[in-house]
């Protein structure tokens, strides 16, 4: 019986690995843009990536037919939304790369973007993942690309430089 347990518990563990090896990459990729963080310096993200990985790998033996990826997924943004509602007053966009697109949107911006866009999960999926009603997933994911495809103008350019370069 003990031997059987390890024999189980070794295959869980090359399953799990193989999964990791395959998908970490883009589950990286996708906090890294819920985040809005650069892809070189992501400690949010990759605490993101390391927290869903966990809870994936504590579910491995009850997914039976579910797709592993779709549950890591599922946990990361989890994960992001719960933390991302809460710390989105106090950390604003400090920790956010100045440069990225991404980090002009709301967390919650982000996360329906990403999730439609970049993962290309349907738009029922995504309302029921956050319990949200779909035309309100379709209102934000609008809105969110409304704000990437036109972004805000800067200030007009002062009349006195347009003046004095004449």
């Amino acid at each position: 019986m003990r031997e059987r347990q390890v024999s189980q518990g070794v295959r869980r563990a090359r399953e799990f690995e193989a999964f990791v090896a395959g998908a970490a990459g883009r589950l990286l990729h996708a906090a890294t843009l819920l985040t809005a963080e650069s892809p070189r310096a992501n400690p949010r993200a990759r605490r993101l990536l390391t927290a869903a990985l966990a809870r994936t790998y504590a579910s491995w033996d009850r997914l039976r037919g579910e797709d592993p990826y779709d549950h890591a997924r599922q946990q990361l943004a989890v994960h992001f939304a719960r933390g991302a509602w809460h710390q989105h007053g106090r950390l604003g966009r400090a920790r956010q790369a100045p440069d990225s697109v991404l980090a002009r949107l709301t967390p919650q911006e982000r996360l329906i973007l990403v999730l439609r866009l970049y993962e290309g999960v349907a738009e029922e999926q995504t309302a029921a993942l956050l319990g949200l009603p779909a035309e309100r997933v379709r209102a934000i994911y609008a809105r969110a690309m409304a704000t990437l495809l036109h972004p805000p103008r800067g200030p007009a350019p002062a009349l006195a430089k347009a003046v004095s370069s004449s």
